[in-house]
C-alpha cells in the first residue's frame, strides 16, 4: 500500500475548504491533518504537524499563499506545495516558490488525483535533491479548465499580445498573464533572446538571419516563420553569429 500523503488545507473561504476536504477524502493515500483558514495559521499548523502536502488557496488576506509556499520552501524538510486557486495569473510567480502543482477552481477528483500523483514523484525524485534554477524552466498555461504544464526549453517564440504574452510551443500556442520585461529577466539568456519589443525567440531555434536590403533583418525560425529584429536588438541578434 503507498503511504498516506499527510495533507494541510489552506483557504480563506470555509466552502472552499469544505469542497477540498470531501475531493481529497475521497482519494486514495490521502490523510487530512488538519485545515487553516490563514496564511498565518498554516505555518503555525506547518510548524506544529510536519505535513507532507499543502493544497493552499493564493488569494488570501495577509499572508497570501505566495507568501506561504515561500516561507515553507525554507524548511529543511518542506512539505510539496500544490495551489488550488480560482485564477490563472499567478501561474508564472508559483514557479518562484517550487509549487508542484498549480489547479484551478473548481478542482475536478481526476485533476487532484493528477497533482497528488505529481507530489509523490516529487518526494521520490527531487525532494532535497533538487536545486531550484534562477530561471524559469516550466510555464502553467490555463488549456480547457485546467493548467497545463510546458516545458520552457521546448518554447520556439515568445510575442506580446496587449497585456499577454503567446508562447508558441511547435504548432500549439498558449496565452499568459505576464509582460515581456519580466520574462525576458527570469528566462536563460542562454537559452532565449529578445529580437524585438514583442518578441523573443529561442536561440536553438534560429536557423538564419535575412538581411532585406533597406537595414532591416529578420530572424528565420524555419517553420516558425519569419519574424522582423526591431533595431534596439540588432546588435545582440549579430552577435550570436560570432560565436
Amino acid at each position: 500500500m503507498m503511504q498516506a500523503l499527510r495533507t494541510l488545507i489552506v483557504d480563506d473561504e470555509p466552502l472552499a475548504i469544505e469542497r477540498l476536504q470531501i475531493l481529497a477524502g475521497q482519494q486514495e493515500g490521502v490523510s487530512l491533518v488538519g485545515t487553516a483558514s490563514d496564511g498565518a495559521s498554516a505555518l503555525r499548523m506547518v510548524d506544529a504537524l510536519a505535513p507532507d502536502l499543502l493544497l493552499c488557496d493564493i488569494a488570501m488576506p495577509d499572508l497570501n499563499g505566495l507568501e506561504v509556499a515561500a516561507a515553507v520552501d525554507k524548511l529543511d524538510h518542506p512539505p510539496a506545495v500544490v495551489f488550488v486557486t480560482a485564477f490563472d495569473r499567478y501561474a508564472v510567480a508559483a514557479f518562484d516558490v517550487a509549487a508542484v502543482d498549480y489547479l484551478l477552481k473548481p478542482v475536478s477528483p481526476e485533476r487532484l488525483a493528477k497533482a497528488l500523483a505529481r507530489v509523490r514523484e516529487w518526494r521520490a525524485t527531487e525532494r532535497g535533491s533538487h536545486k531550484k534554477s534562477q530561471w524559469i524552466e516550466e510555464f502553467w498555461v490555463q488549456n480547457r479548465g485546467e493548467m497545463l504544464r510546458v516545458d520552457a526549453h521546448q518554447v520556439d517564440l515568445i510575442e506580446a499580445e496587449r497585456d499577454y504574452m503567446r508562447l508558441h510551443v511547435g504548432g500549439r500556442s498558449w496565452l499568459i498573464h505576464q509582460t515581456i520585461k519580466s520574462l525576458e529577466e527570469r528566462m536563460d539568456p542562454d537559452r532565449f533572446l529578445r529580437i524585438h519589443r514583442s518578441k523573443m525567440v529561442r536561440r536553438d531555434g534560429i536557423v538564419g538571419l535575412k538581411h532585406h536590403g533597406d537595414g532591416a533583418w529578420s530572424v528565420d525560425l524555419g517553420e516558425g516563420g519569419v519574424h522582423r529584429i526591431g533595431r534596439t536588438y540588432l546588435h545582440d541578434v549579430k552577435a550570436i553569429m560570432q560565436r
